[in-house]
């Protein structure tokens, strides 16, 4: 395709993570998203795999958001030679740098626990990058509003939209020669808890359309009855209810709900800790955010009101909770239990009947938190298995990723039909069902793109 625009499905395909789009043209390389692949282990594995183009042969990265499956492999992309600027929204700017620089930290010290522990299987165990790599990325991370056509080269521009996934999270229309590509990024529901709704993004002749949820609809909102009863049941057995939440925006969403929920007495005040100094980094921005008038007009400037909130910002903190006087509510990250402190409080709390562990989104195959919803007995965690013993249940209502059927809304809101449409960021039977469903909807030419697959976009 020598002399053509060009996209090749670097990552995000057959699988939910790792998204990573090249798009080549006119002597001009553009990686739209440099995701980290999580999950399963032959995921996993392609983090340290060559990167398939000679990173610095790319001139430009372009990311959606902050989150790791769509920006943790940057830092490893600049140690390994790409030096030109990292396009992003200024809202994801100062996330980002919280995410990458906590992502590093706990690689380095999973592998120094390794070292210690003698559970790896390499020798020595190395992180896939240091924090040190991370600060260096931040040098070239450029913040742009939304909505505003930006001018990265000559003869190509780029434009965020919001997506009203995470703060910060836009789709972006990318032009360049021939090309008009739309990628969405991670789509949030239309209406977002605590941020301004998604918007409609310009037209383009190629969309590409994430599937995390494609072959899923929602269930109607009660509210977080759900959570609501879960907390109630775990207070009366004298429990700890452990909340697996991502640091960045779900957390903010759960401190938020259980707010309303404690306002309005539907759970008793109980103490809730935030175990997570990335999640207490996020919240601070999030009520920047909230100061400037950033979030939906119904939310206060402070977005959570506990009069019981507590933090744990030290390792030893967070250690001193798993002999806290119970009940209580401990709120820590990762939210797929893959990592992070969440997984010592597992450790600690799944043998205990009277624990519950609240999951609150999306599962990926592979992580421990899909393990514990499919009923599994027994969790490893550091080289030994564990019992579960205590209650799991999923409050599905703190999803921000679009169903199927608020992803083909979006596409049939856009200003023009798309002559192709490729749908990634799912797992298989999600990818594909999306693809039936926009086909018997919308009667489009849509495809679902093989990993490593490379079309011509002029």
């Amino acid at each position: 395709m020598a002399g053509h625009e060009s996209l090749t499905f670097l990552g995000g395909t057959g699988t939910v993570t790792g998204s990573k789009f090249l798009l080549e043209g006119g002597g001009h390389r553009l990686l739209l998203d440099c995701g980290l692949y999580q999950g399963e282990r032959q995921w996993r594995r392609k983090n340290w795999e060559p990167f398939p183009v000679p990173p610095d042969t790319i001139d430009d990265v372009v990311i959606t958001h902050c989150h790791l499956d769509h920006c943790g492999y940057l830092p490893a992309l600049v140690r390994e030679g790409f030096d030109g600027p990292v396009w992003m929204t200024e809202g994801s700017r100062e996330l980002i740098e919280i995410v990458l620089r906590d992502a590093a930290h706990l690689q380095e010290r999973d592998a120094q626990d390794a070292r210690s522990d003698g559970w790896s299987r390499h020798d020595p165990p190395l992180p896939l990058y240091t924090v040190a790599d991370a600060e260096r990325s931040f040098a070239l991370f450029r913040g742009r509003p939304f909505d505003t056509d930006t001018e990265i080269r000559p003869g190509t521009t780029v434009r965020f939209t919001r997506a009203g996934h995470v703060l910060g999270a836009a789709s972006v229309s990318v032009a360049t020669g021939a090309a008009r590509v739309l990628f969405s990024g991670d789509l949030g529901r239309p209406t977002h808890p605590v941020l301004r709704p998604r918007g409609t993004p310009p037209g383009a002749r190629t969309v590409v359309v994430e599937s995390t949820y494609g072959d899923r609809v929602h269930p109607a909102g009660t509210g977080h009855a759900v959570l609501a009863d879960a907390i109630r049941r775990t207070v009366g057995r004298g429990g700890t209810v452990l909340i697996p939440a991502f640091a960045v925006d779900r957390t903010e969403l759960v401190l938020h709900a259980l707010s309303d929920l404690t306002r309005r007495g539907l759970i008793p005040g109980v103490p809730v800790f935030v175990d997570s100094p990335m999640a207490l980094a996020a919240l601070d921005v999030y009520r920047r955010a909230a100061a400037r008038g950033e979030m939906r007009e119904d939310v206060g400037p402070d977005l959570v009101d506990l009069p019981a909130l507590h933090t744990a910002a030290t390792p030893e903190e967070s250690m001193a909770l798993d002999s806290a006087v119970m009940p209580c509510i401990i709120v820590s990250a990762s939210g797929m239990a893959s990592g992070g402190r969440v997984v010592h409080h597992l450790r600690h709390l799944l043998p205990d009947r009277r624990s519950c562990v609240v999951l609150t989104g999306y599962q990926a195959v592979g992580t421990r938190g899909r393990a514990l919803l499919d009923g599994a007995h027994e969790l490893k965690m550091h080289g030994r298995y564990v019992p579960v013993r205590a209650e799991v249940v999923l409050d599905e209502e703190f999803s921000v990723h679009a169903d199927a059927g608020e992803l083909v809304a979006w596409l049939r809101a856009l200003p023009e039909e798309p002559e192709t449409v490729y749908v990634v960021h799912g797992e298989t039977a999600a990818s594909r069902a999306l693809a039936g469903r926009i086909r018997e909807e919308l009667d489009w030419t849509v495809a679902v793109p093989r990993p490593g697959e490379r079309v011509r976009l002029d």
